[in-house]
């Protein structure tokens, strides 16, 4: 009897669940959801799996009353990871940490650039390759610290999704006076980041991340190991590129860069990461203070 009983159990269980609907995919329009596609987007919903981005590109200048002057090819990598994190009042959601290499490539033969021949000035100076450790964001809840709810961009085309976001830069320059707020030379830019990626992994319940491509572009004042001083004008940065399933995948010219002088790219940063971000102009401020301290000056 015990036995009957228990069979006639499971066929109703399974009846249930056979019928049951399947489970309803994410919805951009809903906060806990649009945080868990961005999760899937930059990371994976598994916390602490790296992910690889790469991107390649060319690298402009533009300097008022002159044409357009390209300057250098641009291979980059991100290596990253997510972690959840929670709060009371705001939610589910993830912190993102990562580090990044880009490299600045003669764009008539590829190579990795090691001096440059600045063209306005004439100077001969070291190339600094942008090499940011740690690159981390904060937490992204499905309510803000302002109290709005998260909202993605996001826009369907039959099968593929988009996320255009854009990262409005404007603060103090690390290599700038203490009297900025009087005479200006804040750091200016802007860096935008659109996003592609299939619906059904982007949003669907039985996906675990995706692998979007991105289309990147940065306007911003010159590196400042070019040396400009202060001639006017931007560089515009334009490249495209994935998140590749393998660290392996990425081009073989960073990969051999990466091995020789920047080892611990190859991972990302640990999930409870607290340092304070590296930027060019951080990094590059570093530098000259040592060669400074090194040379007595």
């Amino acid at each position: 009897m015990r036995t009957a009983m228990t069979a006639a159990a499971v066929l109703l269980y399974a009846a249930a669940a056979s019928a049951a609907p399947p489970p309803a995919p994410l919805d951009p329009a809903k906060p806990a959801d649009a945080v868990q596609i961005m999760k899937r987007l930059q990371c994976g919903e598994a916390d602490g799996k790296p992910a690889v981005y790469h991107w390649a590109g060319r690298i402009w200048a533009r300097t008022p009353g002159e044409p357009d002057k390209l300057l250098f090819t641009g291979e980059g990598m991100n290596i990253r990871q997510c972690v959840s994190v929670s709060d009371p009042q705001r939610g589910l959601g993830f912190r993102q940490v990562s580090r990044e290499v880009m490299l600045f490539l003669d764009p008539k033969t590829g190579e990795v650039l090691r001096e440059w021949q600045n063209p306005w000035t004439g100077e001969r100076v070291d190339v600094m390759h942008i090499a940011n450790d740690p690159v981390n964001s904060r937490p992204m809840l499905p309510m803000g610290a302002d109290g709005r709810p998260f909202a993605l961009p996001v826009s369907r085309n039959g099968d593929w999704v988009q996320v255009a976001t854009e990262v409005p830069l404007f603060y103090e320059n690390p290599l700038g006076g203490s009297y900025q707020e009087f005479v200006g030379n804040k750091y200016h830019a802007m860096e935008i980041f659109d996003f592609s990626a299939k619906a059904d992994e982007l949003l669907g319940p039985r996906s675990a991340t995706s692998y979007p491509t991105v289309s990147w572009v940065r306007v911003s004042e010159w590196m400042p190991w070019m040396k400009m001083g202060g001639r006017p004008g931007l560089l515009v940065f334009n490249a495209v590129g994935a998140k590749l399933k393998r660290y392996d995948e990425l081009p073989a010219v960073l990969k051999t860069e990466i091995a020789a002088r920047y080892p611990e790219y190859t991972a990302p940063p640990p999930g409870d990461d607290q340092r304070p971000n590296a930027t060019t102009w951080t990094v590059f401020k570093a530098k000259i203070d040592a060669d400074r301290t090194k040379s007595g000056r």
